[in-house]
């Protein structure tokens, strides 16, 4: 009797486990907004009417719109890199600096009590003016 109920147990956890993997969403599989739908549609449609204007184009034609178009991508490229950059060097150099200056002045860990006992008697002796 005892063996059935374990086994019955048993039997009932697998399939439960079974079930919960079953119900867990292995991907992103949401489907796309309209809106970008549409998106990409229309660059879709713009890649078949370039790629069937090239069809037509001889090869110095072809050379050059290769050439315009590895142009404007460099552009964009240049555009992109320039954003990030703020052109004020020296302020960000001073700015690191202080920084740097100011973790500097803060006291060290000290090794052991002994050292942080005398550190402690040094600051008080310090701020009492003694």
């Amino acid at each position: 009797m005892n063996k059935l109920l374990i086994a019955m147990i048993a039997g009932a956890f697998a399939l439960g486990s079974v079930a919960a993997m079953a119900q867990v969403p292995t991907g992103d599989k949401t489907p796309a907004q309209p809106a970008d739908q549409a998106k990409l549609k229309a660059e879709r449609d713009a890649a078949k009417a370039v790629k069937a204007d090239e069809s037509k184009m001889t090869a110095e034609e072809k050379r050059a719109a290769r050439k315009e178009r590895r142009a404007k991508k460099q552009q964009e490229a240049a555009g992109i890199t320039k954003q990030g950059d703020t052109g004020d060097k020296t302020a960000q150099q001073q700015k690191d600096k202080a920084d740097a200056a100011a973790s500097k002045a803060q006291p060290k860990a000290l090794p052991d009590a002994k050292a942080k006992q005398d550190a402690l008697k040094e600051q008080t002796k310090k701020a009492s003016g003694q």
